[in-house]
């Protein structure tokens, strides 16, 4: 019987136990896995976050981006809708955008000079009828039968999802009720704009890094400027939120200033430390809240690479992509509102160093994926242990628990049928 490239992939698979509190260290290292996560995940049934409506305007706006590794152009044509389409000439496969965003009234592969319009279709093949009778496409050929494939678009508060899959659900029920409330709370009917980006390369798989987006017990232990001034500590009142599938999760915490600051910490003799470090300028942490909820940080995700994040006043999108077994890409994209007055938006510029590469918060977390790759590089038949919180994947009260990250690995073997 002849072996298919499907068999062959999946004769590599790690095995997987029969619970979730355990993950094979060879899911961040097996080829096998990589390759079948391209089409069982970001081509498969789910739902890839791609860009802003805000970055789509007008007509004629386009931006390209990728689906896993599949390069992607979104645009928005002259109907007023929005298209997806993969970034492939149909020809001989050269991307068709070569810049990152733009305004176009279509596009032209710079190779061969076939022309797209702005949903994707092939409109014209350069020198089709040959030159002086000789040469040419033969007679008969048909430019509309080829095209790049097209995605199916959603969008809600402002995000722009792109899916191959007929089977996949609409965006609000696959995000889930409960965590598309959290990204109204920000996003909501407020007009957006961008006011800041940066991309980084992070050297680990991108499970690694989405699993600590999804990790609420780690972060005031890890990063020692949120526990030091406390913006969040694991004592402080707080929750997290997992959809049933456990594809999507929220994490979020209230400064409470009447509770014992650090004495839990103090007395485990971990990372805080209130005497020796000082903010020359206390006013950077200054906040409004401007929901009126009195949570200052929030952290959201959607499987397989969205996530949202907000630290007191800055707000930031980061799209995770991966780009090789130990490689991922990592893109933030800063928003404020269009109504923001010039005190708040000088608050949120001020702020956002809080966030991104170097971010005071969040510079550590593109290290730490990096020590775990290099950790378990020959441990590929031992398990990483999550029994944080228990087994299950349940919404809670508190955050010291590994419960959203059980959630993600309850989304992933799911869609990668392990």
């Amino acid at each position: 019987m002849e072996t298919t490239t499907e068999d062959r992939i999946e004769a590599g698979m790690p095995a997987w136990p029969d619970t979730l509190t355990r993950v094979p260290f060879e899911a961040y290292q097996s080829r096998a896995v990589h390759d079948l996560e391209q089409q069982r995940i970001y081509e498969g049934a789910t739902w890839n976050y791609l860009c802003l409506e805000a970055e789509l305007r007008e007509p004629g706006d386009y931006v390209s981006t990728f689906m896993g590794a599949m390069p992607v152009v979104v645009t928005r044509d002259a109907d007023g809708e929005l298209y997806g389409f993969e970034n492939r000439c149909a020809h001989r496969g050269a991307l068709i955008a070569l810049e990152n965003a733009g305004n176009a009234k279509g596009f032209s592969c710079v190779y061969h000079a076939w022309a797209y319009d702005l949903q994707g279709n092939v409109k014209g093949v350069a020198f089709q009828h040959g030159v002086n009778g000789k040469g040419g496409m033969p007679a008969g050929f048909d430019a509309g039968r080829h095209a790049p494939r097209k995605l199916r678009i959603a969008a809600t508060c402002g995000l722009v999802f792109g899916s191959l899959s007929d089977d996949v659900d609409p965006i609000e029920e696959y995000i889930g009720e409960d965590v598309l409330a959290r990204i109204r709370r920000l996003l909501g009917d407020r007009p957006l704009e961008v006011i800041g980006r940066y991309t980084q390369i992070l050297p680990n798989n991108w499970k690694l890094y989405f699993e600590n987006v999804k990790d609420s017990y780690h972060a005031s232990l890890l990063h020692l400027f949120l526990t030091t001034f406390e913006i969040n500590r694991l004592t402080q009142r707080g929750g997290l939120i997992v959809s049933p599938d456990g594809g999507s999760h929220v994490s979020y915490s209230i400064i409470d200033k009447s509770l014992e600051a650090g004495s839990e910490y103090k007395d485990q003799e971990l990372r805080v430390d209130n005497e020796h470090y000082r903010l020359q300028d206390p006013s950077f942490l200054d906040y409004v809240d401007e929901v009126g909820d009195g949570i200052t940080l929030q952290i959201l995700s959607v499987f397989p690479g969205f996530v949202l994040g907000q630290v007191n006043n800055s707000m930031v999108v980061r799209q995770v992509l991966p780009k090789d077994i130990d490689a991922t890409e990592l893109n933030w994209t800063y928003l404020g509102y269009a109504d923001d007055t010039p005190e708040l938006r000088r608050m949120r510029h001020r702020q956002l160093n809080l966030v991104g590469p170097a971010g005071l918060v969040s510079m550590e977390d593109g290290a730490v994926g990096g020590f775990v790759q290099r950790g378990v590089g020959t441990a590929r038949e031992y398990s990483a242990v999550l029994e944080m919180g228990g087994e299950d994947t349940a919404s809670s009260d508190t955050r010291a628990t590994e419960a959203s990250v059980r959630g993600f690995w309850k989304a992933y073997r799911r869609h990668m049928g392990v």
